[in-house]
């Protein structure tokens, strides 16, 4: 968007959706970073507001290399019926936005489906596995390990956690391209108070997860590197 000159000399720039502007000075700026939702209090931006992290692995190296996102949801998650689809959907549209890559390289959820259910062993499948049936030439594997949302007595609200483990192989060779330093990328995300109900719970959760995943594969900024619904990592990941 066009820089404006203020009076004062400073410039200016305007975002959606609102800048409140004071003696020519910008007041409240709702910015996204990596993420919607993050609210900021600004004046002239500084360096390390604009900066860019490194990521861990840069999947924007990788354009011309089919990717299936393969989310493991265990068989006593089943309650939460369309978790897998929102968090493979949510990773892939944000990958998709952040690094460039052409949406035809993401193999669609639908393709993952059939195979699931028209493949009687598919539970016996490795992940790089199931990458080669479908042409993937890389899988981001994504286990939920827990997820739970509950109900808060008396107030029409709900409380939601989810923690899972990332990892990104090459399926040519069955190597681990990501995370190098540990075993997998650990996530635990979650929130207290959610007014809209349990899928919307659901939906929440799943955009934290796929966030916390997914900034680790682009240069995410740094301003927008944490979130709100990101929580402390818990016993297991230790």
């Amino acid at each position: 968007m066009k820089p404006k000159k203020a009076k004062s000399g400073i410039t200016i720039r305007l975002f959606w959706p609102a800048v409140l502007v004071c003696a020519g000075l910008p007041v409240v700026l709702f910015c996204a970073g990596c993420s919607p939702g993050i609210i900021g209090v600004i004046g002239t931006p500084t360096s390390s507001e604009q900066a860019e992290g490194s990521a861990e692995f840069d999947l924007s190296k990788n354009k011309d290399q089919k990717i299936l996102i393969f989310i493991d949801q265990p068989s006593y998650l089943s309650s939460y019926a369309n978790l897998r689809f929102f968090l493979t959907d949510t990773i892939a549209r944000t990958l998709q936005e952040k690094t460039k890559m052409n949406p035809s390289l993401f193999i669609d959820y639908k393709t993952l489906a059939d195979l699931r259910a028209n493949t009687p062993d598919f539970y016996t499948l490795s992940p790089t596995e199931v990458g080669r049936k479908l042409g993937a030439d890389i899988v981001l594997a994504v286990t939920i390990v827990d997820c739970k949302i509950s109900n808060i007595p008396e107030s029409g609200y709900v409380a939601g956690s989810l923690d899972a483990q990332a990892v990104l192989y090459s399926v040519s060779s069955g190597e681990k391209l990501w995370p190098t330093t540990e075993q997998s990328k650990l996530v635990g995300v979650g929130f207290e108070s959610e007014r809209r109900g349990r899928d919307a719970a659901v939906v929440r959760l799943a955009v934290a997860a796929a966030h916390c995943v997914t900034r680790y594969l682009y240069n995410c900024p740094k301003a927008g590197f944490k979130i709100s619904d990101e929580r402390t990592v818990s016993a297991w990941e230790k």
